[in-house]
């Protein structure tokens, strides 16, 4: 009796410890980042079609604000880097955004492709792939969390199944302000701070949060385990070398973001 008492009690320990995170994936998420961005421009509508074609479970994308309160995709807080234009983002409208070449930097066949707007890219993609939204540099556009929630709320897609939408930044801030305005969307925090990933830190952001997506070097299977044991999903950025998918996929992580989409092998279970 004694031994089967102590065999049920070992078991009950136990278990937790292998179930710890199975409600977030059993097997690891390809993230398409900013679009299959190694091979078609970034964040540009080329990107998210090659995503899809390549068969990314999600596509990866950076929101902004322009001048007149439009959602825009870009990455960089100006559009000097991917574009024919030069100067902030913020400072531009939506009409003179519109205008830029988003797609000639990276090759001459992009040439004339646009930065899209957010319900550009929402809509295109609905249904089609899942969606990992980077809110970028939130404190610069008061009130964007707002917009992005309604713009989601438009699409009836402020209550994703399985995690189909999930919004991240790395200002916490805007995170908790999101969670609050759409708690049934799962939130996101990314960094690259060894700080930001203390068992302090990890159950504070537990109270709000759903995912932590550290920078891939500070991946390892301990922190994926203290992690999953919260309940939380990781999905570490950014891969662009083949070699760096496989210690990811050892070391136990729900997701991989990548800019080569077929580096990351499809319905990988985890172990």
């Amino acid at each position: 009796m004694v031994l089967f008492t102590f065999s049920v009690v070992a078991a009950l320990m136990v278990l937790p410890l292998e179930r710890a995170g199975a409600a977030i994936h059993d097997h690891v998420e390809n993230v398409a980042h900013r679009g299959a961005a190694g091979y078609a421009p970034e964040n540009t509508m080329a990107a998210f079609r090659k995503a899809f074609d390549m068969k990314a479970d999600y596509v990866e994308m950076d929101v902004q604000m322009s001048k007149d309160g439009e959602l825009v995709v870009i990455h960089d807080t100006t559009v000097d880097r991917t574009t024919d234009g030069t100067g902030k983002v913020g400072d531009l409208t939506y009409g003179e955004l519109r205008s830029l070449d988003a797609g000639s930097w990276f090759a001459s066949e992009f040439e004339g492709e646009p930065i899209p707007t957010f319900e550009d890219v929402l809509d295109a993609m609905r249904g089609k792939t899942k969606l990992l939204i980077e809110l970028k540099a939130p404190s610069l556009y008061p009130g964007v969390e707002k917009k992005v929630a309604e713009a989601l709320k438009e699409r009836n897609m402020d209550k994703p199944k399985n995690n189909s939408v999930i919004v991240q930044s790395f200002d916490f801030n805007s995170m908790r302000t999101f969670h609050n305005l759409l708690p049934d969307v799962p939130v996101g925090i990314l960094t690259s701070n060894y700080q930001d990933l203390t068992d302090e830190s990890l159950n504070e952001f537990k109270t709000y949060a759903d995912y932590i997506n550290p920078n891939k070097n500070q991946v390892d299977r301990a922190l994926v385990d203290r992690i999953h044991a919260l309940d939380m999903g990781i999905m570490p950025w950014t891969v662009r070398a083949k070699e760096d998918v496989q210690p990811l996929l050892d070391a136990g992580v729900d997701g991989i973001i990548s800019d080569y989409p077929d580096y990351v092998p499809r319905n990988y279970g985890k172990q």
